[in-house]
């Protein structure tokens, strides 16, 4: 009688084998490149608003310096005597700040410009009114020019965020420029009375012109501000900017009215206008820190949300390659066992041709397949002669 052979186990090749831990490797390459994109876009905002911080920083050592010079320009214009000693402390401020951080700013040629300029003429300061309002309108474009580059090369120009643009386009653009050309509005209108009758005409002009140069700044700054507070998610932006922003826009809206050519002759009274450009001075002056604070506030918080998600990326990931290490461990567990099983399973000696193979013992023994009792017994020993005589 033939038994069929028990089926034999099929062996996994070795690919099938590997193909599970090659998965498994195979998972690493896009949690490798989800992390690396993550983590590069996290740097690259972080590494920008970093470098915003440091334009605050300037814009704000800056600030003394603006007002220094339209201080002594107005005392030099009028005739009064000038005290150099609030513009060597904003210089000397302004000096430290740029020799820290003027390299990563890229100010360093442009402020060694605008000092020199200040310290010449500082130095050999100009005795006719007319030319010192030349000087110092070169020295104070200077100036501007250098709140621009700061704003440009710190990123502050390219701020993402609606409320924190409009705050640093109103510290960093508007402001400066509307406090140097309110000063130079009553400058001129001093300078103005004093010119000789044919040259009234073109008095008029420039005068029409600066008061369009200081007026318009003041407009865009306050529209920008209350544009910040309307567009912010901060609940402190509006209550520390609206007080001192409503300050500065009756100044301004002062400074308007005095500055309106009035009578036949189109006369300006000059001081009036003169204290009306110095209250919309010291309304600028409380109103620049408060800017300044709220925008550096706004970054500063964008500063550790970037960190947050940063650390948030970093344990996603690690968490990844746990759970990755761990699965292939498992693997390698189950293709041990599955080896081990199989090597238990496996015989020692090859089965028969025909697939049947007799049980190992006595041959007395019963076998499989062999019926009980079927084995023969030896027969007596009595009968021996007998079988042999037959």
């Amino acid at each position: 009688m033939t038994v069929p052979a028990p089926q034999a186990r099929r062996r996994p090749s070795a690919a099938g084998r590997l193909l599970p831990m090659l998965l498994v490797l195979a998972l690493l390459a896009p949690l490798s490149v989800l992390f690396g994109q993550s983590w590069r876009s996290t740097d690259d905002d972080r590494d920008l608003v970093v470098t915003e911080r440091l334009g605050v920083e300037y814009l704000r050592a800056l600030a003394p310096v603006t007002d220094a010079l339209v201080d002594a320009q107005t005392a030099t214009v009028t005739g009064r005597p000038v005290s150099g000693d609030a513009l060597t402390r904003a210089v000397g401020t302004a000096a430290a700040v740029d020799a820290r951080i003027g390299d990563e700013l890229r100010s360093r040629e442009r402020w060694a410009g605008l000092r020199a300029k200040i310290e010449a003429l500082r130095d050999r300061r100009p005795a006719d009114p007319e030319a010192a309002y030349a000087a110092y309108g070169e020295v104070t474009d200077l100036l501007l020019a250098l709140h621009r580059k700061v704003r440009e090369t710190s990123g502050l120009v390219r701020d993402p965020e609606s409320d924190s643009f409009f705050l640093q386009d109103g510290v960093g653009g508007e402001l400066p420029e509307a406090v140097v050309a309110a000063g130079r509005l009553a400058d001129l209108t001093v300078l103005a009375a004093r010119r000789p009758a044919e040259q009234r005409p073109r008095s008029v002009a420039e005068l029409a012109a600066v008061r369009v140069a200081a007026l318009a700044p003041a407009g865009a700054l306050v529209a920008d501000l209350r544009a910040a507070v309307d567009s912010s998610e901060s609940t402190d932006l509006g209550a520390n900017v609206l007080t001192p922003l409503d300050t500065y826009q009756r100044s301004v809206e002062a400074l308007a009215a005095y500055s309106t050519p009035t009578g036949a002759t189109g006369t300006v009274d000059a001081p009036r206008l003169a204290a009306a450009r110095s209250a919309a001075q010291a309304a600028a002056n409380q109103l620049q820190p408060v800017i300044l604070d709220e925008l550096d506030a706004l970054l500063a918080d964008r500063l550790d949300a970037l960190d947050r998600d940063r650390w948030l990326a970093v344990g996603a990931a690690a968490v990844g390659v746990v759970l990755l290490v761990v699965l292939a461990l498992v693997l390698l567990a189950e293709f041990r066992r599955a080896a081990e099983a199989r090597r238990a399973t496996d015989g020692p000696a090859a089965p028969a041709a025909d697939g049947w193979q007799p049980a190992a013992g006595r041959p007395d023994e019963v076998r499989p397949l062999q019926p009980a009792g079927a084995a023969r017994k030896p027969e007596p020993a009595q009968w021996g002669p007998f079988d042999a005589a037959r």
